[in-house]
């Protein structure tokens, strides 16, 4: 046993105690009344990268609306002469946790049950952002030293979306700067079957909103003569897509990077029961753009999804009338090398020009906050083979090539800002409710994790990332 790995099996249960002090933070980014405790899991984060010998850690303010933002925690150690750099990636805000009914214990008491640690973040992404502090920890403890130079930079925004952060990237341009991107948000398919996670999809959200008489009217005396707003939205929401499921805006897959036979064939090898799929969604049969299959739509097509519709009467019983405006919520998934600004104003477009032909109503477009550039790596990229290697030897099995449906904005911001890629190197499995109620870490993905930090640390300052 390497000496890291022996500080590290030394201090197991420490690590562990940590963890839960960690989780008990209750760092809900998307509430204002919880904003004290993201900053009081910034200040944590900052302590622990203090003791655990990494050097000029700082908790940095970003703007908010009518305000300071969420904090951001940096730090580094920089003295592995002619080693690569890298930064380290991941976020210490966490999701609402309602319906808290559903949870078998609270959400911010920690729970160990079975080798699980249940609790809000423990795997998305308090557990896996604190894998590197206690590997980079148990080098500088053991050894004096770090393989390679290390900047740590860990957001408390990224379950909204990293709002603010995406323009910090661009504003420490300097003080970020690295030869690679670590990720420690994200997951592995299982406890047998490791991924390396390629691609993510961008993102655009927008509303529409469609108004007609000045007032609600008595849809009895004003029926047929006054148009119906909801009738409107309807048609206006119907021209987006084809009865097959492909989008009919007229620009929309202009820029889109087609999959080749190589992609194709890469993400087919990825085990899919799409019978059982169908099954434990409850749904009869798939559904979208022809052509491609269901796992290519998800993880390799763009997308357009109505998100919420709302007008008129919708309490218990009847009440006859003729709403004067309707609503909807729209976001298109995004893919290489879709730009979500163009993409809003392509759709916006296609639904002027079909208001237009929507007499008696005025409709009104509007792009929502929280818009994402996609994001693909090169699979054969030098971090993906070696990061690949050492998850083939922990693992067993070499990993699978995934790319996902959802968003993570700052990988593209870290790409254009700073020009470099980011690996995913993370150890929550994809079964661990993240998001839901009872979400829950293995503890034997997090020793998991913390050996394969330093393998892979070890590795990149024998090779290089060339």
């Amino acid at each position: 046993m390497k000496p890291w790995e022996q500080y590290l099996a030394d201090h197991r249960e420490a690590a562990v105690s940590e963890l839960v002090d960690f989780l008990r933070i209750p760092a809900i980014s998307s509430l204002k009344e919880h904003m004290g405790d993201v900053a009081a899991a910034a200040e944590w984060t900052a302590e622990r990268l203090r003791r655990a010998g990494i050097e000029n850690v700082q908790v940095m303010p970003t703007p908010g609306p009518g305000g300071a933002g969420h904090p951001v925690v940096y730090g580094d150690w920089l003295h592995a002469a002619g080693k690569p750099t890298v930064l380290i990636y991941g976020h210490f805000d966490v999701q609402p946790v309602d319906p808290v009914n559903l949870w078998t214990n609270p959400p911010f008491e920690p729970t160990i049950r079975d080798g699980r640690i249940y609790a809000r973040g423990a795997g998305d992404d308090k557990g896996n952002m604190l894998i590197p502090i206690l590997v980079a920890e148990a080098f500088l403890k053991s050894e004096g030293k770090l393989p390679v130079n290390l900047k740590f930079i860990f957001e408390g925004q990224e379950e909204i979306g990293s709002p603010q952060f995406v323009p910090f990237v661009g504003a420490n341009k300097e003080l970020l700067e690295a030869d690679l991107v670590i990720s420690a948000d994200g997951a592995q398919e299982s406890e047998t079957q490791p991924i390396l996670l390629v691609g993510f999809k961008g993102l655009v959200p927008l509303q529409i909103d469609v108004y007609g008489a000045k007032t609600d009217l008595h849809s009895g005396i004003y029926g047929g003569a006054v148009a119906n707003p909801i009738h409107a939205l309807v048609r206006l929401l119907d021209g987006l897509r084809s009865p097959e499921g492909k989008i009919q805006a007229p620009g929309f897959f202009d820029d889109v990077v087609d999959l080749t036979e190589a992609d194709r064939a890469q993400i087919a090898a990825v085990p899919f029961d799409e019978a059982k799929y169908f099954a434990d969604l409850g749904v009869s049969a798939g559904f979208g753009e022809p052509g491609y299959t269901t796992v290519e739509r998800a993880w390799a097509r763009p997308t357009l999804e109505i998100n919420g519709i709302w007008g008129g009467f919708q309490g218990e019983g009847v009440k006859t009338v003729l709403p004067n405006e309707a609503h909807a919520k729209i976001t298109c998934r995004l893919v290489a090398n879709q730009d979500p600004d163009q993409i809003y104003r392509v759709i916006e477009a296609h639904l002027n020009k079909a208001a237009e032909e929507t007499p008696g109503v005025r409709v009104v477009v509007k792009q929502l906050p929280g818009h994402a550039y996609p994001y693909l790596m090169p699979a054969d990229h030098p971090a993906n083979r070696l990061v690949g290697e050492v998850l083939t030897e922990m693992y067993g099995n070499p990993p699978h090539y995934v790319r996902m449906g959802g968003s993570v904005p700052v990988l593209m911001a870290f790409l254009r800002q700073l020009g470099i890629y980011t690996v995913t190197l993370a150890f929550a499995l994809e079964d661990e409710r993240h998001h839901a109620p009872d979400e829950f870490l293995r503890l034997a993905s997090f020793e998991r994790g913390k050996v394969a930090f330093g393998e892979v640390w070890e590795r990149i300052a024998e090779r290089g990332l060339e």
